[in-house]
C-alpha cells in the first residue's frame, strides 16, 4: 500500500509544469479577466495555439447576419501541451497582454479531436 503512494506521490510531483505563467501551477500566475472564448485549435506552435471560431455580425443594410471567423492567439502551458492537438474544442480566457499578438491564455480542454 505505500509503494503505490509513493509511486503516485513521485508521478504528481514530475507532472507539475515549470511553466511561471500557467494559470494552475506557475509562479506568476496570470490572472484571467474578460471573456472567455471556445473553439477549434487550428494551429499549434511552441508555447502557443491558435483557435478559430465563427460569429454571426448583423448587416443593417440588408438586415440579415452574416458568418465571419475570428482567430484568436492564446499561451499554451507546459502541462497542457501534450493533450491539445490540433482539431480539439478548447477553451480560453482573456489576461494581460503576453507578447504582441497574445492575449489570452488555454484554461482547459472541453473535447478532442473527433476523428
Amino acid at each position: 500500500m505505500k509503494k503505490i503512494i509513493e509511486k503516485q506521490q513521485k508521478e504528481e510531483s514530475t507532472n507539475i509544469c515549470q511553466d511561471r505563467l500557467c494559470p494552475i501551477h506557475g509562479t506568476e500566475k496570470v490572472k484571467q479577466r474578460g471573456r472567455l472564448f471556445e473553439g477549434n485549435v487550428v494551429g499549434k506552435f511552441h508555447k502557443r495555439v491558435v483557435i478559430e471560431f465563427e460569429r454571426m455580425v448583423y448587416l443593417s443594410k440588408y438586415e440579415r447576419y452574416e458568418k465571419r471567423k475570428t482567430r484568436i492567439h492564446s499561451r499554451l502551458p507546459d502541462c497542457m501541451k501534450d493533450e491539445i492537438q490540433i482539431g480539439d474544442f478548447i477553451e480560453i480566457a482573456e489576461c494581460r497582454p503576453i507578447s504582441k499578438i497574445v492575449k489570452s491564455i488555454v484554461t482547459k480542454k472541453i473535447r478532442s479531436n473527433t476523428k
